[in-house]
């Protein structure tokens, strides 16, 4: 079961070189794909945030996701399966950049989810959803630009999703009850 999933994560890699990638997309796809580099993108949000007293919550509870998926991800998992980028297992792909550090789970995938999913509850709707839009935009340039396998997409955006879980319940204990927007 393990090498099918290996197999079609390969397979996926080709058909999107093959068929969705674009010349005139190319440097859109670049550009988005680095605004995750480092989760600058959301650190900087995250500061944006603390400096409103209305959304404090919600900047918080992002440095805290962000912090909580560095830590599973860039120090426990990718050290642990060791997983090698795809373009440098898949001779046939051509990547349109390239990245250091291991491919499992995906960092700008696990940085983005993390960061968007604990904003949206804690900001008005249009400001939520344009976080978790620009956060699956940069999941799926991952893809497009060949640094990452699928599954280290959905990984990373698991691992994401439970940053941003954790660090809803640490900012609600921290800072008091929930906040609405």
């Amino acid at each position: 079961m393990l090498q099918y999933i290996v197999e079609l994560d390969g397979e996926i890699l080709l058909f999107i070189q093959e068929f969705l990638r674009f010349e005139w997309l190319n440097p859109i796809v670049l550009f988005l794909t680095s605004l995750g580099d480092g989760g600058l993108i959301w650190i900087v949000l995250a500061a944006l945030l603390l400096t409103q007293k209305k959304y404090q919550k919600a900047g918080v509870s992002m440095a805290v996701a962000l912090l909580i998926g560095l830590l599973i991800t860039n120090v426990l998992l990718k050290n642990q399966i060791c997983r090698p980028r795809p373009y440098a297992a898949i001779p046939e792909l051509q990547s349109l950049t390239t990245a250091s550090g291991w491919s499992f789970p995906s960092g700008h995938s696990t940085s983005s989810i993390a960061a968007a999913a604990a904003m949206f509850p804690r900001t008005p709707g249009w400001m939520g959803v344009s976080a978790l839009i620009l956060a699956v935009l940069i999941c799926l340039s991952r893809l497009y630009v060949g640094v990452h396998y699928p599954t280290d997409v959905i990984c990373g955006a698991l691992v994401g999703v439970l940053a941003a879980f954790c660090a809803g319940k640490i900012t609600e204990k921290l800072m008091g009850e929930k906040e609405t927007a």
